[in-house]
């Protein structure tokens, strides 16, 4: 994994973060067992930050290493962490009074003089939440509210690149932070379960987004209607989420590009458009009886019946945020109601980590209170 091997801490990479669930709604702070406590919701790169004296590695929540990206962060953290300790922590850039993640993404940049300069131009910042290891103390079996205790006690007072995110028990509170935050390019609310040990990959805090996002991987595209070829143009993403079975399934399209921004993105998918011989998880897509099952893209549309859906497949390697409104159908047969709005390059994100599980779960309500019973 290219972490360092002399490092010797009770809890060692590659360790995935406790993840969240969408919820709709903060959550009242006795909802569950033991209770809750409220965190803001930081926009940026989630990081697992391990120090064992001058010896730092910074990973992804993808357990890639990002340690060469941020190398101010590294100098940061032998300032200001515990000697010997693993923390769990969100990497952000600010820009003025509010979260840059568009400055943040440009880090993850091969050429390390880039990565120098944005480090100076645009210095990162972590902000600390969790704590996983202290001295040779593994932590993560403890409830969160000894492991909270834990960090404030050793990281009390930071307020530099550094930082420990400040949290509150009332959900009044926290339901005015989600509403103001926002204004300073804060991603919402997440709720902490107090009783709760660390649980690895495991979704087991809560969060409250201000709009439904989903993090999708790309696996296709269609041209657009006015492409030719001396100048392609694309039309739409086409857009997968993995099922339990392992299955991409196709969830929709994400499209409303400009014409620029239509042909530069012909030339950044380049790269992966997949060849004859590659394995693709729609490679059935003309075949008229895998059609039928409705979870393929291309073919004949079903709202003209002779509309051409027929696409380019790309190797599915890369992760796109987009914003949707509403999901048809349950479970992993669910996919968006309308055109998915594309946000942004996920480059943090794994492929294999878009799941439906992340999707939110919409409240039921009874349609006969809609439609008003007779």
């Amino acid at each position: 994994m290219g972490y360092l091997a002399t490092m010797d801490l009770p809890v060692m990479p590659p360790i995935r973060p406790m993840l969240a669930k969408s919820v709709t709604g903060v959550p009242e702070a006795d909802a569950i067992e033991g209770g809750l406590v409220y965190e803001p919701k930081w926009d940026g790169f989630r990081a697992i930050v391990f120090r064992d004296g001058d010896e730092v590695e910074i990973a992804s929540r993808s357990t890639k290493p990002l340690t060469r990206y941020f190398p101010e962060l590294v100098e940061a953290v032998k300032e200001s962490l515990p000697e010997r300790c693993v923390v769990d922590g969100e990497i952000v850039v600010v820009n003025g009074d509010r979260l840059d993640f568009d400055l943040l993404s440009q880090r993850i940049h091969p050429a390390a003089s880039r990565v120098t300069l944005l480090a100076e131009q645009w210095p990162a910042r972590l902000v600390v939440f969790d704590l996983l290891a202290i001295g040779d103390d593994d932590v993560t079996e403890e409830p969160f509210s000894t492991r909270r205790e834990l960090l404030v006690a050793e990281l009390d007072g930071l307020d530099g690149q550094v930082s420990v995110t400040r949290v509150t028990g009332d959900t009044t509170t926290a339901t005015e932070w989600f509403e103001v935050f926002e204004g300073a390019g804060l991603d919402g609310v997440v709720a902490k379960p107090l009783a709760s040990s660390y649980v690895s990959n495991g979704r087991v805090m809560l969060k409250v987004k201000h709009a439904r996002t989903a993090d999708v991987v790309v696996a296709g595209y269609r041209l657009h209607k006015t492409s030719t070829p001396a100048r392609p143009l694309l039309g739409s993403l086409l857009l997968g989420l993995y099922a339990a079975d392992g299955r991409l399934q196709h969830v929709g399209v994400a499209a409303s590009f400009t014409e620029q921004r239509r042909a530069e993105l012909i030339e950044e998918l380049a790269p992966l458009v997949a060849a004859a011989d590659d394995e693709h998880p729609w490679a059935a897509w003309q075949d008229e009886e895998a059609q039928a099952s409705g979870r393929l893209p291309g073919g004949q549309s079903r709202w003209t019946g002779t509309k051409d859906l027929s696409f380019v497949p790309l190797r599915p390697e890369r992760v796109a945020e987009v914003g949707y409104e509403h999901m048809e159908g349950e479970g992993d047969g669910a996919r968006f109601r309308h055109t998915a709005r594309f946000k942004r390059w996920r480059e943090d994100r794994e492929p294999q980590s878009c799941t439906y599980e992340q999707l939110e779960e919409v409240a039921r309500y009874d349609l006969n209170e809609v439609l008003g019973a007779h």
